[in-house]
């Protein structure tokens, strides 16, 4: 079973964690797309996100939580270990078997996979803001892009409708920094056209070109 790398202190690399749903599920607010194209950007804006994080300084280590065995084919092959998903539909809950599964011996952190701007100098800079436990808002401000703990057996995340005010009530710390690109998540066709007036990554934006 893959484990990061041995400490808990400012300089730690984090075991980074990352959800993608089954694509049949996955984004169904993201409408004004057939149905393969859908996926096509799911699938996309994953692997631009998994790309930058292992690119990342702050990451030792990036397992991705998925039941897609395409899409584990090809995270692999950016050197990304593959966990079941055992959550049974609640994310929270997938995140915390994954962790455990993990064993993490040094700081862990979740992110989510849909993040097509992310870039590595953003994700760096708000894991390098973690303290004990930091949490990163989304653009819209109510929701949550990524959790961080320094110290692996006190992970738990709110992920989910108002996660910010839930993270925040859980006594996370926000990381207020500029870490626009992080902050950029995609759940609707509205989201979709701020992230690509941002700057999107090359498989994302592969997709939309022959869209």
């Amino acid at each position: 079973m893959p484990t990061s790398t041995l400490g808990s202190g400012p300089g730690a690399p984090f075991a980074l964690v990352v959800p993608v749903k089954t694509l049949t599920r996955a984004k169904s607010r993201l409408t004004g797309f057939p149905d393969d194209v859908r996926r096509a950007l799911v699938t996309a804006f994953a692997l631009d996100a998994l790309a930058a994080a292992t690119s990342c300084p702050a990451i030792g280590s990036v397992a991705v939580v998925t039941d897609e065995p395409d899409l584990a084919n090809l995270v692999r092959d950016l050197g990304c270990d593959v966990l079941p998903d055992e959550g049974a539909g609640d994310l929270n809950r997938a995140l915390q078997r994954a962790v455990l599964a993990l064993r993490p011996r040094g700081p862990v952190a979740a992110m989510l996979g849909d993040l097509p701007c992310l870039l590595p100098e953003d994700l760096d800079q708000a894991l390098g803001a973690v303290q004990d436990k930091g949490f990163v808002a989304d653009a819209e401000g109510t929701g949550t892009t990524l959790v961080a703990v320094r110290n692996p057996a006190s992970f738990v995340s709110h992920f989910g409708a108002r996660s910010r005010a839930a993270h925040a009530a859980a006594g996370i710390d926000e990381i207020t920094l500029d870490v626009s690109s992080l902050r950029r998540d995609v759940d609707t066709a509205d989201d979709l056209a701020a992230a690509r007036l941002f700057g999107v990554g090359p498989r994302t934006n592969a997709v939309l070109a022959r869209t």
